[in-house]
């Protein structure tokens, strides 16, 4: 196994895991600006009213993107597994 494939295989997982954490990320951060927005113009400092629509809106997320994400990561998991030859020998 070269330096190349271990690079390329590196670089492989971590933009899988950009890519399937990506969406719930964004949403998160967008919701989390809206709360703070609306915080700051309405002069609420309530520390739990920013979580509960982020959590909401991360789990409405995942529920959309749930299906989306778990292909992406199998197959991940299917080329590893199948080039597996090439990493041992």
């Amino acid at each position: 196994m070269t330096q190349e494939m271990v690079i390329s295989l590196a670089e492989r997982g971590v933009f899988t895991v950009l890519m399937i954490a990506g969406p719930l990320l964004v949403i998160a951060l967008g919701l989390g600006l809206l709360v703070s927005i609306f915080q700051a113009t309405t002069q609420i400092q309530e520390q739990t009213l920013a979580f509960i629509p982020k959590i909401v809106g991360v789990l409405v997320a995942l529920i959309v993107f749930g299906p989306w994400m778990l292909s992406q990561a199998l197959s991940f998991a299917q080329q590893i597994f199948s080039n597996l030859h090439q990493f041992v020998g």
